[in-house]
């Protein structure tokens, strides 16, 4: 029996699991299982490796993105070059090889919108997905721009700086913070919404709810809005392609 798994903290919610236990039913998949992997703290990556027979690929979510690559043996190239992992390889050697997917499903989920005027984003947040979403639209030619609560030489602009001038220019807004995942679905980040147009797509990694109010404030100014759905299947089918397990 091969084995796959999320690897995470606080993950009971997943759509991973819920995704793949799917997927196997539905393509009557019989010799693979897929389980979390809760874990309070990265130091217990190893034992799972260890511990876990048939173990042969892992997804990786918040808050170990970025934390996970010492224990790698190799990243390949976009994974090295974004500088955050969300997908493990177990190979036949028992090397482990790290990916990012999130790139994939997120330009692929993007792209049917992307007009011309879209020549600069705003990215809210800096953890591990924001890393994917900047490396995958600076690919694209778009010039990105991040937003944190701390200004430091990545960070152009806290959320006290923005104002309707600086939104006005950035017509894509990319939310990579937790702010607004269920059940907190009233949180969203703090921005000008005022001066969202209808010239703006704002993109939400958050799936759960299907609407956030990040998104919701968007829509009521006309602008595009998308949800991390159909993001996260799209990097789903690309880690299991990764992982090549033959049914």
């Amino acid at each position: 029996m091969h084995k796959l798994g999320l690897l995470g903290r606080n993950i009971s919610y997943s759509f991973s699991k819920h995704y793949f236990k799917t997927k196997f039913e539905n393509e009557n998949i019989n010799n693979v299982t897929y389980s979390n992997f809760d874990i309070e703290a990265i130091t217990k990556f190893e034992d799972i490796v260890k511990n876990t027979e048939g173990l042969k690929g892992l997804n990786v979510t918040i808050p170990y993105k970025e934390e996970v690559i010492p224990y790698l043996d190799k990243l390949n190239k976009k994974a090295k070059a974004i500088g955050a992992v969300n997908t493990i390889k177990i190979t036949k050697k028992g090397k482990l090889v790290g990916y990012n997917t999130d790139c994939y499903g997120f330009i692929k989920s993007l792209k049917p919108y992307l007009k011309k005027r879209h020549k600069k984003a705003l990215i809210l947040g800096t953890g591990g997905a924001s890393k994917a979403v900047i490396y995958t639209l600076e690919k694209k030619g778009i010039i990105c721009n991040y937003v944190s609560r701390t200004a430091s030489k990545h960070v152009k602009y806290t959320y006290e700086d923005l104002n309707a001038k600086i939104i006005k220019k950035h017509q894509i807004i990319v939310n990579c913070t937790p702010l607004g995942t269920f059940p907190n679905v009233e949180n969203c980040p703090n921005i000008p919404y005022e001066a969202i147009t209808d010239k703006h797509i704002l993109y939400d990694l958050i799936y759960n709810p299907e609407e956030t109010t990040f998104l919701n404030y968007g829509k009521q100014k006309g602008a595009i809005i998308i949800n991390g759905l159909n993001m996260l299947k799209l990097q789903a089918e690309k880690a299991w392609s990764i992982w090549n397990i033959v049914s």
